[in-house]
């Protein structure tokens, strides 16, 4: 659930983090494929985030990174099946 900070202060007594100075959270989601993995990056750039690590292809896995308006730490991944081990 994506809320207004003035939302989200009824849900807790705490102040909402600083995310210019200090990470929250790292959020991670699995994606179908390499290519929904940019297509979602790209859909939130244009809704207002920004990258903040260039993607990364580790063979197996294929990681995108970007950070929401609010400075959220966002994860996409897509991992390819691995070849069983001998």
């Amino acid at each position: 659930m994506l809320l207004t900070h003035s939302k989200f202060r009824d849900f807790t007594p705490k102040s909402i983090c600083d995310t210019t100075k200090s990470a929250e959270v790292l959020l991670c989601l699995s994606c179908d494929s390499r290519s929904q993995v940019e297509d979602l990056v790209a859909k939130t750039v244009a809704a207002g985030s920004s990258i903040y690590a260039n993607p990364k292809d580790y063979g197996f896995m294929y990681q995108h990174s970007f950070a929401d308006p609010d400075g959220h730490q966002w994860e996409l991944i897509h991992m390819s099946a691995m070849p069983p081990q001998k």
